[in-house]
This record gives structure tokens, sequence and C-alpha cells, in this order.
């Protein structure tokens, strides 16, 4: 298969550590999706790229608010071939294990391995970049809320525990008229093997993002109930618009922190050093938020995660809060 037959380029949208993002066009249908390409040439990159891979293909069914994968195509040299969705037989995938897993670096620009991912396009970029350019608005912060802890808690049903949520790794489609938010981004993400209750399965590498980080990941052993936390980080900031500016790229990010003088702490960490910390929701007007969502943010950043929500009660404490909900008109 000639992938250059099927998709064009159109244009580079994202580029990050691992891998670049396009905008392109399917020919025979002229439709727009987005295509992820990661280099596979050490194993690190490998890893990362088969996390994403088992995570979207290990859904069963699709939810509104989970990116959805198109397909998979394996890249070697010259050679495009789809993997199979019954991944774990797929010839493409063996040979991806076989040609860089064991270290095999491709110095051959002509014998470059890669995996192509073709995603839905989302036209309204990431959520960061997203609420940043808008006015706060209490209905589109609750619709967010709703849509995440849904698209969440439909993960952890599946046994996926995402591990970097954030405000980048959360696109923005409007297809259907409103906005719709679209987890994404599955590098680091884990497939708990066996069924049950994912927050029994315990993991031990600590890996996310230092501003949505729960204190138990910076320990490294933390449950799915971290993805909880990093939620928790995102619904704060995005209702107070609290921000910092990124060291490495200047980017201004939603997300929440401890200010010890001038610098600038990790909620997760702070709250590793001092355990009694007692966080201040909210943090900038008391008139910004009911008592109910201060509760529930509360009960999201707990540091100790027995007394955390997990991802069926945060769906269905987010459908009782008042915040950001039309009010009922009376007739006498």
């Amino acid at each position: 298969m000639a992938a250059e037959a099927k998709y064009s380029i159109v244009r580079e949208v994202g580029r990050g550590s691992y891998g670049v993002v396009y905008e392109a066009i399917v020919n025979q249908t002229s439709s727009k999706v987005a295509v992820k390409r990661m280099r596979c040439n050490v194993p690190e990159n490998v890893e990362l790229a088969l996390q994403e891979f088992w995570a979207l293909q290990s859904i069963q069914r699709q939810h509104e608010n989970v990116i959805h994968l198109e397909e998979c195509i394996l890249q070697n040299g010259q050679v495009f071939q789809p993997i199979s969705h019954r991944y774990r037989k797929s010839d493409g995938h063996l040979l991806l294990v076989e040609t860089c897993l064991k270290g095999r670096r491709c110095m051959d620009p002509k014998s470059a391995c890669f995996l192509w991912f073709v995603m839905e396009f989302c036209d309204g970029g990431n959520m960061n970049e997203y609420l940043l350019s808008r006015r706060p608005d209490a209905q589109l912060n609750h619709s967010f809320m709703r849509q995440l802890s849904s698209a969440v808690a439909f993960l952890h049903r599946n046994q996926i525990v995402h591990r970097d949520l954030k405000a980048d790794n959360i696109l923005i489609s409007h297809r259907h008229g409103s906005p719709i938010v679209k987890v994404a981004d599955f590098g680091l993400s884990k497939v708990c093997q066996g069924k049950g209750n994912v927050n029994q399965h315990r993991f031990s590498s600590a890996c996310g993002s230092n501003f949505y980080m729960a204190p138990e990941v910076w320990e490294g052993h933390y449950t799915a109930k971290a993805d909880i936390f990093a939620l928790g980080i995102i619904f704060w900031a995005m209702v107070e618009r609290i921000t910092f500016r990124d060291g490495d790229t200047e980017k201004e990010l939603l997300g929440t922190y401890i200010c010890q003088g001038k610098e600038l702490i990790p909620l997760g960490e702070a709250l590793l050093e001092n355990p009694s910390l007692k966080l201040q929701i909210p943090l900038k007007k008391k008139r910004s938020m009911p008592d109910d969502l201060c509760k529930l943010l509360r009960d999201m950043l707990a540091f100790n995660p027995r007394e955390r929500l997990d991802a069926f009660q945060l769906e269905a404490r987010i459908r009782q809060i008042s915040y950001g909900k039309k009010r009922q008109r009376t007739t006498s």
C-alpha cells in the first residue's frame, strides 16, 4: 500500500519530542483527517508508539469524547503496511518489534521506520488554546467537565489509564455544532490486563507532566486515580483561568500550583511535601464557584488516593453540581 495514494498531507499542525502531527486529506473522499507520525528508531520511541496503538485499538466501541483512530500504518523504508486490528497477530506489529524494539537504529533514511496514526480531525485546536482565546463561560466549563469525566470513566471502564491528562492533550471539535472535547495523545497510557476494577492495578513508573501529576505519582506508587487528580487540576484551572508559563516553550498553560516566593511548585509535589496542606479553593473570587464545586475539586485533589473520587463517582457527581447549569424558569 502506498500511503501517498490514500492521503495527501496539507500542513503541519503540531510537533513534539516523539512525533509530528499533520492535517491531511483522504484523496478518495476529500474529508480531513489528522495524521501523527512517530519515528521508531529507538526502543523508547517504539514503546510510546505501541502504547498509543494498544490503547486506541483495545477500545471495543467508540466514545464521543475519545479521539477516534481510523487506521495505523507501519512504514518500513518505502513500504507502507496497514497494521491489522488484531495487532497481536499482525505481521506489521511483529516487524515493528523485531526491527526496532531490539534497539537496531535505522540509520539509512531509505529504511527508516515510522508508525503513522490516522485519526479524526479536530478543527478547534487543543483545549488550552481554545479556552484562553475566549471569555470565561460557566456553561461551557460545565459541558467540558461533564464530557471529560464521561471520557475518563469510559477509559477506566475499558481498563485504560491515560497517565498524561492535561489541556494540551485534549482536542476540540466543532463537527456537530457545540464544541466537543476529545481526549488524545495516549503515548504514556497503560492498558491493564484482566478484568475487574481498574483502580486495583498499580503502577511504578513516574510519568506525565509535572503540573498535573498526583502526589503518589511523584513517589512512583500509584493507581488510575492519578487521572482524577490531573482532571482536578484541569477543572480548577479552567473555572478560574489559572495559568502558568511553560519554561521551555514560553506558552501560557492552564494549571494550578503553589507559590513559594517566585517559584511555582506543582500541586502534587507541594502536597507530597506537606500532606496537611489546605487548598485555597476558590483561589481568586469566593463567588467564582458554588460550594458543591469547591467540594468536588477537593475530593478530586485529595492527597490520599483512597479519599479521592474514582472516575465512576466523578461522572455521577458532575451531573449533580449546580455550577454552569441553566436555571429553570418558574411560572406563577
